[in-house]
């Protein structure tokens, strides 16, 4: 089994992006036969990027990922615009995809038609190509995505297909990963809408680079519901995300949670819960510090990445080019 997963190195890393997804697919390294974990930097710049950001970000999204277990003798940490066979795909695949199944992918409904047409960036229509590209150039089996990507690998799926009919059997139809039970996790400013790094408000999320004081700060203004009763409960959907989180940091049940807070009020259990995720941070913490802080380390990691997968994407690109009748 060779699992392939992609983040991209854009706006903050957050607890939710950990407990419901990141943690799942680190988990895989240790499940499939061959494990590629890919920060994908060509998708950020869909949108624009400051150069030294996105540089900066790119590091950065390679050192939390080793800091929260990603290890690199499992597993191969790459970044994508290393690997050129990426985008060399995409072109071919934009040769048998068609228009109309680009533009009722729900994510450029949603973004791409709240600008004027004319000012698109072709980039967000042809998005879903390069995924596509990311996943086949290197023949996965199972892909980790959320509930949003799953529109993405289906067409992934169907372009493999259509590959497969006209040129002859080459990329194996890769199956989704879906989140087992997925801890998601809401907003602490609005339980009704997911944790998010692009929310307007920093009281939103816990980022994953948080110092102890902030986390205190942010959970303390974390909405709660009516009563002061610690109870796990549909009727209380701002107490149930923190129970979810807190239970996530913790891998203790929320019911084991909740028994513990018998008797206390929202002040106590969110000062248990402040101290139980800066107790989880501070290891993690302590590790992307020492990481982040040796540029050298960190890129040589990156590159090893790319070399251990070179050999996979260069034997897919030359099949593919060949099937198709190219010189190679």
């Amino acid at each position: 089994m060779r699992v392939l997963s992609g983040i991209q190195p854009s706006g903050v890393v957050h607890l939710g992006n950990y407990l419901g997804a990141i943690r799942q697919h680190i988990e895989l390294q240790n499940q499939a036969d061959q494990a590629f974990y890919s920060i994908v930097d060509l998708h950020a710049i869909t949108t624009p990027q400051e150069p030294k950001d996105l540089h900066q970000r790119t590091l950065s999204i390679a050192a939390l990922y080793l800091a929260l277990g990603l290890n690199p003798e499992k597993a191969s940490l790459f970044v994508q615009s290393h690997r050129p066979e990426h985008t060399e795909l995409t072109w071919i695949l934009t040769t048998i995809a068609n228009l109309g199944e680009l533009e009722r992918m729900t994510q450029f409904k949603e973004k791409g038609r709240s600008d004027e047409r004319n000012q698109v960036p072709m980039g967000l229509l042809s998005y879903p190509l390069l995924m596509a590209a990311d996943i086949l150039i290197y023949k996965a089996d199972r892909v980790p995505v959320g509930d949003d990507q799953v529109q993405h690998l289906e067409l992934t799926r169907d372009l493999a297909k259509r590959f497969n009919s006209r040129f002859g059997e080459t990329f194996p139809i890769p199956e989704p990963v879906l989140p087992k039970n997925g801890a998601r996790i809401m907003g602490l400013d609005d339980p009704t809408k997911k944790m998010s790094k692009s929310a307007t408000s920093e009281n939103n999320y816990i980022a994953l680079t948080d110092d102890p004081d902030t986390v205190t700060k942010k959970i303390k203004k974390a909405v709660t519901d009516s009563g002061s009763e610690i109870e796990l409960s549909d009727d209380k959907p701002a107490l149930k995300n923190l129970l979810t989180i807190f239970s996530g940091v913790t891998n203790n049940s929320m019911g084991e949670i909740v028994t513990e807070h018998q008797g206390q009020g929202y002040a106590d259990f969110k000062a248990n819960l402040a101290e139980a995720i800066n107790e989880f941070l501070a290891p993690v913490q302590a590790k992307y510090n020492q990481l982040i802080s040796d540029e050298n380390h960190l890129l040589s990691i990156l590159k090893q990445g790319s070399e251990q997968v070179a050999p996979i994407a260069q034997a897919t690109l030359k099949e593919v080019k060949e099937k198709i009748g190219f010189i190679v």
